[in-house]
């Protein structure tokens, strides 16, 4: 039996013996079937898997996008912002703000944080670490919304739900769509803005099927299959 085959913890042979990985199913009885599995002690993040029939090497087929996920993404999201108004900046709910002072703290490796914000004006002054930040994915960019003159906003997005996505090399991305603490429905409504996401920033040198197959899965459970021809657009 396939629970044989399979490493793991009791939970996760449990789970595995409760899906069946012949079939696809539909968004809404993955995630049922998701929430009907055994959980971890800790509140997982969910997600959603995407795998692209793009070329990774081309510059022109790169795939990346933000989102708002109808019901947020369960997460505390720490904040920090690059402003020479930082007064402004923890007043509407960043976690830390500064310019220099900053800069030099996050030069000397300190990244513990989740979102990196600035304004248009400290960019300049931001690229000095780009090298730390860049690697991490934390570098801001005006493509993904972490540049703007409206920090107020841009904060506000960021805590209420907004997720970044980015190809990797290998032709995947990964979708944070909620936690194992969301009911089936929200999941359902958070992966399909993020299905709809993913579409939306389809390469316009990209002919034929653009999304091969998709997967929702937990942190600590196995993968389940997604209907390609409800939720796959050619």
């Amino acid at each position: 039996m396939l629970t044989q085959q399979i490493k793991g913890s009791k939970r996760y042979k449990e789970a595995v013996s409760k899906i069946d990985f012949n079939q696809p199913y539909s968004l809404q009885d993955a995630s049922a079937l998701l929430n009907s599995l055994p959980k971890a002690k800790f509140d997982e993040t969910v997600e959603l898997y995407a795998h692209l029939t793009v070329d990774p090497r081309k510059s022109d087929q790169m795939v990346r996008g933000t989102l708002q996920l109808p019901n947020g993404s369960g997460k505390t999201v720490r904040v920090i912002v690059f402003t020479e108004n930082p007064e402004e900046a923890l007043e509407n709910g960043a976690d830390t703000a500064g310019l220099e002072d900053l800069i030099e703290k996050v030069t000397g490796g300190w990244t513990d944080f989740d979102v990196a914000l600035s304004t248009t004006s400290a960019m300049k002054s931001v690229r000095k670490v780009a090298r730390v930040l860049g690697p991490r994915g934390l570098m801001p960019n005006p493509k993904s919304g972490t540049v703007s003159d409206d920090i107020p906003s841009a904060i506000k997005l960021v805590k209420g739900g907004r997720v970044e996505f980015k190809m990797d090399k290998t032709a995947n991305i990964a979708v944070v769509v909620g936690k194992r603490s969301f009911t089936p429905e929200q999941i359902v409504e958070n992966a399909e803005a993020a299905i709809n996401a993913i579409n939306d920033a389809r390469p316009t040198s990209v002919s034929g099927r653009y999304i091969k197959t998709l997967t929702l899965s937990s942190t600590m459970s196995p993968g389940i299959s997604l209907e390609s021809t409800t939720y796959i657009k050619s």
